[in-house]
């Protein structure tokens, strides 16, 4: 799994951005959604420690630091991690960053967090259970006493009903400027899936296309609030889309 998503994230750290419509409005609009829960929680975002665990490009991570979370965060993918650094020190944000695989997060300081988040549907990048026990087995060792883990995934129990085979394509950009980005799901099995991401910008001299392409496991939330269980974790809870206003089902969990 690492090598396949490290891979994906390194060549898509500079174009991340341009699957949103308006990346910096997605920022603002997230958090704004996370903030609330943390807060909830935790505490008041300046007294609450944060680590993003698969941070990416920064999504989430800019958004909460700009709203006060003392905000640290670690991805497998260095450029990935080298963005979201640019992409800090370019807004004048406060956030320590690391290049770090969440099944071995060994590089991180030696500090216990109020929280941890891994959001984007990053975890069922762990095709396997014994991937996702090691993840989730490091993420709770990095959590204070009752500290809150948060993680958003893709709805699979009704993905793997449908088994959609596209998702978009989307079109963005003004006129001389624009861009259509589409999925393709290539299922192997009932809860496997190929995910192929394409891009299409416009070009001067007409249109260039991109290709990404990665494996994710259709993640059930009965799996992932089993293997939670299994590795320590209590009062496992689910918030939909429609409680939360963020786009994907979020799964909280506390330690002791």
């Amino acid at each position: 799994m690492a090598e396949d998503a490290k891979s994906f994230y390194d060549n898509l750290s500079d174009s991340y951005h341009l699957i949103f419509e308006d990346w910096d409005a997605s920022i603002r609009r997230q958090a704004a959604a996370l903030s609330p829960i943390l807060e909830r929680e935790c505490g008041v975002p300046r007294d609450v420690r944060v680590l993003d665990c698969a941070c990416g490009i920064g999504t989430q991570l800019l958004g909460l630091a700009g709203l006060g979370f003392a905000m640290t965060g670690c991805d497998l993918s260095e450029r990935a991690v080298n963005r979201a650094r640019r992409e800090t020190q370019a807004r004048g944000l406060p956030a320590e960053l690391f290049v770090a695989d969440m099944k071995d997060l060994r590089e991180l300081p030696q500090m216990k967090f109020d929280a941890v988040i891994c959001m984007d549907n990053a975890l069922p990048h762990l095709t396997k259970d014994e991937e996702l026990i090691k993840a989730l087995t490091e993420i709770r060792g990095k959590l204070r006493s009752r500290g809150l883990f948060m993680a958003s995934i893709r709805d699979y129990d009704k993905l793997v009903q449908e088994k959609p085979t596209i998702q978009g394509p989307v079109l963005y950009g003004v006129p001389d400027k624009r861009r259509i980005v589409h999925q393709i799901w290539d299922w192997m099995d009932d809860h496997h899936y190929s995910f192929h991401l394409y891009m299409t910008e416009q070009v001067p001299d007409g249109w260039e296309t991109r290709h990404y392409s990665a494996k994710y496991r259709a993640l059930l939330r009965r799996e992932l609030t089993h293997i939670l269980g299994a590795t320590g974790f209590k009062d496992c809870r689910w918030l939909p889309e429609t409680e939360t206003g963020f786009y994907q089902p979020i799964v909280l969990a506390t330690t002791d």
